[in-house]
């Protein structure tokens, strides 16, 4: 598999450091792709100035394309020690450290914090993570009513939301994209 690059904006090509193994899945190229195109070109978003969450980061692909694309700022979610050492280089690499954090640990466990409108999730398949983790993160104070939640779904993995936004397939990955209640 050739590395992760950033797709668009500031930070464009950029190549992402991933950890070996099979701990950590980083997000297909078109699969990021997609959910951005969708992103850029829907009425009910705007990338410009937003506060992120990448939750189960991973190599931070996602909140580091969303900073590349005009976000504000971004609070990753990682606790997989490989992982959280790729995470720091790539967020070092984009000399994104004054609007990234990376909170290591578990995300089901998270601290309190402070409200973000975007937030992605996409967690090692067919563990029932979403529910759970959207669960913490809001009774924590993490995530803004109306915030837009992006999940990653594997191909075993059933989520009920509210009505979608969209929803798309990328080989055994599925999106969905929703507004929190």
């Amino acid at each position: 598999m050739s590395a992760p690059r950033i797709i668009a904006g500031a930070f464009k090509g950029r190549k992402l450091a991933a950890p070996e193994g099979v701990e950590t899945r980083p997000t297909n190229a078109r699969a990021r792709q997609a959910v951005f195109d969708i992103l850029a070109h829907a009425p009910w978003c705007d990338l410009r100035g937003s506060t992120v969450l990448d939750v189960f980061a991973g190599t931070g692909a996602y909140g580091l394309e969303a900073l590349s694309r005009g976000a504000a700022r971004v609070v990753f979610f990682e606790q997989a020690p490989a992982a959280l050492k790729a995470l720091r280089a790539n967020i070092a690499a984009c000399k994104a450290g004054s609007v990234a954090r990376v909170v290591a640990g578990d995300v089901l466990a998270a601290p309190p914090g402070e409200p973000h409108d975007l937030v992605f999730l996409d967690p090692p398949y067919g563990h029932d993570l979403v529910p759970q983790a959207l669960a913490a993160l809001t009774s924590r104070g993490w995530i803004a009513p109306g915030a837009l939640i992006v999940a990653e779904l594997g191909p075993d993995d059933a989520l009920e939301t509210p009505e979608p936004l969209a929803e798309r397939a990328h080989g055994k990955a599925r999106v969905k994209i929703w507004r929190a209640s």
